[in-house]
């Protein structure tokens, strides 16, 4: 989420109805808090009440950022954020899997490429990808990314941070 911000802030391309970078990261972070044990049934909708176990808040802002990338509801999505964290959730565990099939397991030597190559021309590689919803990223009332450019930024941002989570 925090690569897809700085790439739409770095073009000039964030409005000013955004949340702050800090919102976009943390709904990225936090998204899928609620995916398991017993509230697994009903990710999203859970996250707040996940949290309040820990005596943890999130502002109604991050929220409805989490709600979006939940393509089950009929959200609409109003601000890059929102489009951002919907379109990205499923391309991250197909970057991933193309990942696990390379001799290093490493996110350094995973391409491009070979990540466009694995979504277009191989739907049953990691076929739980929702490919549908990652394709979005190129409609022009929401992201307005190329598939290719928006693979590309998510692919060099988990690059990014490979090394902290030993990828």
């Amino acid at each position: 989420m925090l690569g897809l911000y700085d790439h739409f802030q770095q073009n000039n391309l964030l409005s000013s109805n955004e949340p702050s970078r800090e919102d976009w990261g943390l709904a990225g972070l936090i998204h899928d808090i609620d995916f398991g044990g017993d509230t697994k049934d009903q990710h999203p909708l859970k996250t707040k009440e996940v949290l309040a176990k820990y005596d943890l808040e999130i502002s109604d802002t991050v929220h409805r950022i989490i709600l979006a990338h939940d393509g089950r509801q009929e959200i609409i999505k109003n601000n890059k954020a929102e489009w951002s964290i919907f379109c990205a959730d499923s391309l991250t565990g197909l970057i991933m899997a193309v990942a696990y099939v390379y001799p290093s397991r490493k996110l350094a030597d995973v391409k491009v490429s070979s990540v466009v190559k694995r979504f277009l021309k191989e739907p049953k590689f990691a076929a739980g990808t929702r490919r549908d919803e990652v394709a979005q990223c190129s409609d022009p009332n929401g992201l307005n990314l190329p598939l290719e450019k928006f693979i590309e930024v998510c692919l060099l941002s988990m690059q990014s941070v490979s090394s902290t989570l030993g990828l």
